[in-house]
């Protein structure tokens, strides 16, 4: 019974002073952060694309992925800003499975939280490194974020911990854009709540710290779908759905109103062969209405080096170990597709 307590994990200011920026890759964020803010400010009219696996599992085949999409974003660089999911932790429903890199940086070793978070931050910088591109990964636990947070441009809170106060508070206190999910009900009030909440300041605990925040101005909605109460998926991505977000969203005269669309999860039913389509008919109803145009500002999209996944000890490299993503070939097709209805 209680907790065994198995290793003391190391303090955020020991991995980053272990594991250091480069002064050149810091230039690079600054920049990117430029863009990627800029969008969802509305001062460029350029979509964000956020796309990649369910999970990052494997540090070589990300590398591999970003790699690719960082060719792909010179070529459309004037009509999109590709961020590259990097997700090191991984909600499970029923709290079994694979939890992401951070709790086993090898996934079919043994749990050891202290080498996973110097596998994340290693494989973060690597791939920045070699692509230019920052990336986002999810929040699952707000502890963990100070780890990367000199690395990310992008941040997610999920469908399950959106309704959670410390995500909130936390949320308020971060300098980059964060993408607040639906609940998994579906209910867009509780939605617009949590990005209120993330929107104005807090006196709170943080990492051991009474802290004040100011709030963030970038906090924002994703819409990925919903379940309702007999188990069924059903979408929120229709131009109606849309539309009626949209409306609710400007009543509140919140700062710097955006939606992002996830292609996947309940949007697509877990049909990830789906997400091309989705994505099409999510332009398509942009290009019907200028206030979409105005507030919708970018697509999520699951997608990895090789179509499908395999079981955690799978040897298939740049396979899903998690949900089942699009393959890379789709995936070009797509962002290249997604440039030209951009135009």
């Amino acid at each position: 019974m209680g907790f065994k307590y198995l290793q003391k994990i190391p303090t955020p200011e020991e991995i980053l002073r272990l594991m250091p920026m480069p002064a050149a890759l810091k230039g690079i964020k600054a920049q990117r952060d430029r863009s990627i803010q800029g969008i969802l400010k509305g001062n460029d009219s350029r979509m964000l694309l956020i796309v990649g696996p369910c999970s990052a599992d494997d540090e070589d085949a990300l590398s591999e992925y970003v790699s690719r999409l960082a060719r792909l974003q010179d070529k459309v660089k004037d009509r999109l800003v590709i961020v590259p999911r990097i997700y090191t932790n991984k909600p499970r429903t029923t709290g079994k499975g694979y939890k992401g890199m951070l709790h086993q940086p090898k996934a079919s070793e043994d749990p050891d939280i202290a080498r996973g978070i110097k596998a994340i931050r290693r494989m973060h910088l690597r791939v920045l490194g070699e692509s230019g591109l920052t990336a986002a990964d999810e929040m699952l636990y707000p502890g963990n974020y100070p780890y990367l947070e000199d690395i990310l441009s992008y941040v997610t809170i999920g469908a399950r911990s959106v309704e959670n106060q410390e995500h909130r508070l936390t949320v308020s206190g971060l300098d980059i854009p964060v993408g607040m999910k639906n609940p998994t009900s579906g209910d867009l009030n509780v939605l617009l709540n949590s990005v209120e909440a993330a929107q104005v300041g807090h006196t709170f605990i943080y990492n051991g710290w009474e802290v004040k925040t100011d709030g963030n101005a970038l906090a924002h909605c994703i819409l990925r779908g919903a379940i309702n109460r007999n188990g069924h998926n059903f979408p929120n991505y229709h131009y109606e759905d849309l539309i009626y977000c949209a409306q609710l969203y400007l009543k509140r005269s919140l700062l710097n109103p955006a939606i992002i669309v996830d292609t996947n999860h309940a949007n697509s039913g877990k049909d990830f062969t789906q997400q091309p389509r989705i994505a099409e008919e999510i332009m398509h109803s942009i290009s019907q209405s200028r206030d979409l145009r105005k507030i919708v500002r970018g697509l999520m999209v699951e997608s990895y080096i090789k179509e499908g996944s395999q079981a955690v000890k799978g040897k298939v490299f740049g396979q899903s170990i998690t949900d089942p993503c699009l393959g890379w070939e789709d995936t070009k097709k797509l962002i290249l597709k997604l440039a030209d209805k951009s135009k």
